[in-house]
C-alpha cells in the first residue's frame, strides 16, 4: 500500500496541530494522528479521492477533509507518490492562503 509523502511545511503543520491539541486532550491528539495516517494511505492509494477546487488552486491540487476534525490536507495528486503540501485548519482563510 503506497502512502503519500509530506513536504517539510506539511510535517510542521501536523506537528504543530498535534502538539496544540495534546495540551488539551492527548486522546484527541492521538485520534488526529491516526486520522492523518489513514488519510495519507487513502491519498497514496487513490490520489483522486480528494476534492478539486479550481477557485482555490488549479488541478492537480486537491483537498481532503480529515474525518472528525476541522483540518484539510492540501496535496498534489499528480506527484508520485502523492505529495501532501500543507495541513490547514478549516477556519483558515483558504482563498487568502492560495493567492499567488
Amino acid at each position: 500500500m503506497m502512502e503519500a509523502c509530506f513536504t517539510p511545511a506539511a510535517a510542521r503543520d501536523v506537528r504543530a496541530a498535534i502538539a496544540n491539541i495534546a495540551d488539551e486532550s492527548p486522546a484527541t491528539a492521538r485520534a488526529l494522528r491516526n486520522s492523518i495516517k489513514t488519510a495519507g494511505r487513502r491519498i497514496g492509494t487513490d490520489p483522486d479521492s480528494g476534492l478539486e477546487s479550481p477557485t482555490l488552486a488549479d488541478p492537480p491540487i486537491r483537498f481532503l477533509i480529515l474525518t472528525g476534525f476541522s483540518y484539510v490536507l492540501v496535496y498534489d495528486a499528480a506527484a508520485s507518490p502523492a505529495l501532501i503540501l500543507r495541513m490547514l485548519h478549516g477556519a483558515s482563510d483558504l482563498p487568502e492562503l492560495f493567492v499567488v
